[in-house]
């Protein structure tokens, strides 16, 4: 553990470059759990980077973590290639152009050119970025949809995804070994736009990127004639302008802003949790539908990689969940495709081992392999590189996480709410076409394959005590696994940390092929199946449930069943 008060007065002296800093120093002297929340701990550096509240202290995200996780960056790059490069894009959070300007300098003043988009963009046009100018590497700042109080830095590797584990730990290493005050290297920044060390990404890599997903598209003719009327709000964040062009360019021209929600706003007024998970983040859109009655209404959370939809329901708006709308997605695309002759040889969809089985159920409809990989989108990302690495990259239909992220096309390698966005209103207006809801789509598709219910449980756990709270209940649950839940014995226990899968009855042991996970995976009869792991990016621990029933009714009750025995691991 750190030495808490020596950092602290450290702090006071040092961290003078943001007054904002300082202010909060002041504000907390003598407040010892104030001061141990802020340097009981670094900010710790995972295959996503970093991610914690903004403020002072080891534990927070200020400039001199970004600017000490940046120089670390620069040492691995430096020593790992010849003259890198590294595209940074950022988003609407709080400091996030701070930030990003910071760690522009501090690569410049390391020798490693650097290209900055001039205003915030969606997270996508990061990964396209880096692939566009064969950078070494990638940098967003960005908490996705995290609270306003969050902010984060994730790193890219040249392929255009999340850096891999192996990169993210070297990369560690030698943040690990510089001194945040001391050791970090950085200059003048107008003076490295000058030299061009740092240098303005273009509208043209913009348009390069809107080209990319306008070939995703495959209905445009329709999306002209149907009339589909879409209420949109990017939530404060940065999918306003790209996803209105978007739709724009496929011919939906009755789009409506949410204006409260229109403008960049780091604090999010009106959505202070802003997740299209959840319903509050639709209330202000469904409230303008009053006037306009839309049949979809489209959320994107504040970095665009996430998509929430809420369909017309009679006189309401229901959520669809984002399994649901993977499914749509894979069954719209797959059947389009063979519908128009386009349809690949040995097509494929990948999936989150998380999300919900019913998108294999579809795929094999159409003759479609679907791929399993753990939880985190640089997984998806990386079989879509090796597909293209054997030249099969058009067998790649799409690729999906239950938590709301989606990418068709092979243009980025992490989940893209800008060609989700179009390809769920293209989707709509094809339906609308034929006289059909999204909803009602999906209820045909739950008559024919049966009712897969998909939920998540989360279970919050803050601070320094939070997160060693979460461990230990991880090790207990290793260490006695239930036997059954909720009346349903366990049939097998997959833990992917030890990369184990074991048959509760026989005891017989098979490896696990995915890389090692903290992950518990309980197999109950009939294809049901509950999925406990800690979040990678929050201070929680996700339980998923998959409930099969031949109605909801009975999907619901099994779910809530499993749900209520679970809650008492977590306590």
């Amino acid at each position: 553990m750190n030495d808490i008060h020596a950092l602290y007065t450290r702090w006071k002296e040092r961290a003078v470059a943001d007054p904002d800093l300082q202010k909060e120093l002041a504000s907390i002297a003598g407040d010892e759990d104030a001061i141990l929340d802020r340097f009981y701990k670094n900010l710790e550096f995972g295959t996503a980077g970093l991610r914690g509240v903004i403020g002072a202290g080891t534990n927070r995200m200020n400039v001199y973590t970004v600017n000490q996780a940046t120089q670390g960056l620069a040492a691995y790059l430096n020593a790992t290639y010849d003259a890198p490069s590294v595209a940074i894009a950022y988003d609407s959070r709080i400091k996030s152009d701070v930030f990003s300007k910071s760690a522009a300098a501090v690569l410049a003043a390391n020798g490693v050119k650097v290209y900055l988009y001039p205003e915030l963009v969606p997270t996508p046009m990061l990964s396209f970025a880096v692939r566009y100018f064969g950078c070494k590497g990638g940098i967003i700042l960005t908490a996705s949809h995290n609270p306003a109080k969050y902010n984060g830095y994730k790193c890219y590797d040249p392929e255009g995804y999340q850096m891999t584990d192996e990169a993210a730990a070297a990369t560690y290493a030698y943040i690990q070994k510089t001194d945040m005050f001391d050791d970090v290297k950085t200059m003048d920044y107008d003076a490295a736009v000058a030299a061009g060390l740092i240098e303005y990404i273009g509208q043209e890599v913009v348009e390069a990127f809107y080209k990319e997903v306008e070939k995703t598209c495959l209905s445009k003719e329709i999306c002209r004639s149907a009339g589909l009327r879409v209420i949109y709000t990017p939530l404060n964040g940065t999918g306003n302008k790209h996803v209105r062009e978007m739709l724009r360019r496929i011919g939906i021209a009755e789009v409506k802003v949410v204006k409260s929600q229109e403008l960049p706003d780091g604090n999010f007024p009106t959505c202070p949790y802003p997740n299209p998970e959840i319903k509050q983040v639709f209330e202000e859109g469904i409230r303008m539908t009053a006037d306009f009655p839309a049949d979809l209404i489209i959320a994107t959370d504040p970095d665009c990689d996430r998509v929430g939809i809420a369909v017309r329901d009679g006189a309401d708006y229901a959520l669809m969940t984002g399994n649901e709308v993977g499914v749509l997605l894979a069954e719209y695309l797959l059947s389009r495709r063979k519908e128009l002759g386009i349809l690949p040889k040995n097509p494929i969809v990948i999936k989150s081992f998380v999300t919900t089985d019913l998108v294999a159920a579809v795929a094999k409809t159409y003759g479609a392999e679907t791929v399993d990989l753990l939880t985190g989108f640089k997984y998806i990302g990386e079989y879509i590189t090796n597909l293209e690495k054997n030249g099969e990259a058009d067998r790649f239909v799409v690729g999906m996480e239950e938590s709301y992220g989606y990418l068709s096309g092979i243009h980025a390698r992490d989940k893209d709410a800008v060609v989700a966005s179009t390809l769920i209103c293209e989707m709509a207006a094809y339906y609308k076409s034929k006289g059909l809801t999204l909803l009602e789509k999906m209820r045909a598709l739950y008559g024919t394959y049966g009712m897969y219910l998909n939920t998540l449980q989360n279970f919050a756990f803050e601070g320094a005590a939070g997160m060693q709270k979460m461990a230990a209940l991880m090790d207990s649950l290793r260490q006695n696994p239930p036997k059954a839940i909720a009346g349903a014995p366990v049939l097998s226990v997959a833990d992917y940390q030890t990369g184990k899968e074991t048959d509760t009855a026989t005891c017989a042991v098979k490896a696990i092929t995915l890389p090692k996970s903290n992950v518990l995976c309980y197999a109950l009869p009939a294809g049901n199946k509950v999925i406990v792991r800690p979040s990678g990016t929050e201070p929680k621990i996700k339980i998923y449930y998959t409930a099969i029933g031949d109605t909801m009714d009975a999907a619901n009750a099994k779910t809530a069943a499993l749900q209520a025995d679970m809650e008492q691991y977590m306590k």
